[in-house]
């Protein structure tokens, strides 16, 4: 049940781009913001009131790539029994929204069935944008058969959502209906080779501009949009040129190519984490050898391209992309972003301009009034040590929505 909120004496970081407010309020009455300002909060009966004692009120984190339905080591998450991969997935949706994030755009894999029992409150968790399965060429990054192979493996519809792998216009048209059917937010295809995929190179080119072009048009007709895992400059501007909205990754952006984007204003979602992370603990937690070098193939440019799409004017939003051991470190993300940009970017980044990804930008990812109460009460000041987000025990409050998910104040 919700009511009316006060948090008053906090240091406000709203993520509009402003700077931080010391000793503001903020009300909160439902599910929405209902005034901000600063010194002493109107007197109202019958509220819940939280000194903040010049904590950090902020909004809620937004993560625009995730893999929620990833548990385990990808090469082999297709095995077990079923109800323990559920009750993984679970697991990893509720943690997520205790980590802070109240809002996940999922890269592909989990189902919207998850998405539906979060809106049934079967199952508590971020407010969830689903992209079912990816798209796939033949040989392409979503195909995960061995080179030996010449079926697919088994999978579990409903478990998590399976992708499909189509070539040519029609086909790609077929897939991106078929996802739509399914319940997607927003249309995954995979535009370059990638780095967990046994048949192609990080650099393979995928998809043509005519089977982009095909994802890209029954997006639009369903109101959505395409998202596309893309590393190469030859794949981004393919991407480009068909219309897909989100490229994801970029580790090997050009100039030209980010000049491009900012023209088009295409936004971009690097993912470094997910290749740190793993070129660290890839070879303990499993992986296979040719996974972890094309890993760091991969995060040789991560930072660098970051430089060069910040340069370039390029609308950056903020991905994890993190899998299986890996999940609660989301919020690493943002200190291995601070390396290239300063730390209030870093976090308008990964509320503001997310929010704008997910096409929520009139309800989430500032705290102004009338937006929806999605905010986190911190322990420290993000601004001076980002990390600080990624240690649960000081992200004291998690408020989802005008409901307090999570209260660990001393």
């Amino acid at each position: 049940m919700m009511g009316t909120i006060i948090i008053h004496d906090c240091t406000l970081i709203d993520c509009t781009g402003r700077d931080p407010r010391t000793h503001a309020w903020v009300r909160v009455e439902g599910e929405r913001i209902a005034g901000i300002g600063s010194d002493a909060p109107p007197r109202v009966d019958g509220v819940i009131e939280i000194e903040a004692a010049g904590r950090v009120l902020m909004p809620g984190l937004i993560d625009a790539h995730a893999h929620l339905s990833i548990v385990g080591n990808i090469t082999d998450h297709n095995r077990g029994p079923m109800p323990v991969h559920f009750l993984k997935i679970a697991r990893e949706i509720e943690e997520t929204l205790a980590d802070g994030f109240t809002t996940v755009r999922d890269a592909g894999g989990l189902d919207w069935g998850y998405k539906e029992a979060i809106r049934q409150g079967l199952l508590r968790g971020p407010r969830v944008f689903v992209s079912n399965g990816t798209l796939s060429q033949t040989g392409g990054h979503g195909d995960l058969r061995s080179r030996a192979a010449t079926q697919p493996e088994p999978q579990t519809p409903g478990l998590w959502s399976i992708g499909i792998v189509v070539d040519g216009p029609d086909q790609v048209r077929w897939g991106a209906r078929e996802m739509f059917r399914r319940g997607a937010d927003q249309l995954k295809v995979m535009a370059n080779g990638g780095c967990v995929s046994p048949a192609d190179e990080l650099t393979s080119v995928q998809f043509t501009i005519a089977e982009l072009r095909a994802a890209v048009e029954e997006a639009k007709a369903q109101g959505k949009y395409v998202m596309a895992h893309t590393y190469t400059t030859t794949s981004m501007m393919n991407c480009i040129d068909a219309g897909v909205r989100t490229l994801e990754h970029g580790n090997f952006i050009s100039s030209e190519v980010a000049e491009r984007m900012a023209r088009s204003g295409t936004f971009l979602v690097p993912t470094i984490a997910t290749y740190e992370l793993l070129a660290t603990d890839g070879r303990s937690l499993g992986y296979p050898e040719y996974v972890i070098q094309k890993i760091e193939q991969a995060l040789k440019g991560a930072y660098e391209a970051l430089s060069i799409a910040r340069q370039a004017g390029v609308r950056i939003g903020s991905g994890s992309d993190v899998l299986g051991a890996q999940q609660r470190k989301k919020a690493f993300e943002l200190g291995y972003k601070s390396k290239v940009m300063p730390a209030m970017e870093v976090l308008v980044a990964t509320t503001k301009t997310n929010a704008e990804i997910v096409g929520m930008q009139s309800e989430l990812g500032t705290v102004e009034t009338g937006k929806l109460a999605d905010l986190l009460l911190v322990d420290g000041n993000p601004l001076d040590d980002l990390s600080i987000l990624a240690d649960r025990g000081r992200i004291h409050m998690v408020i989802q929505g005008g409901r307090i998910v999570a209260d660990r104040r001393p």
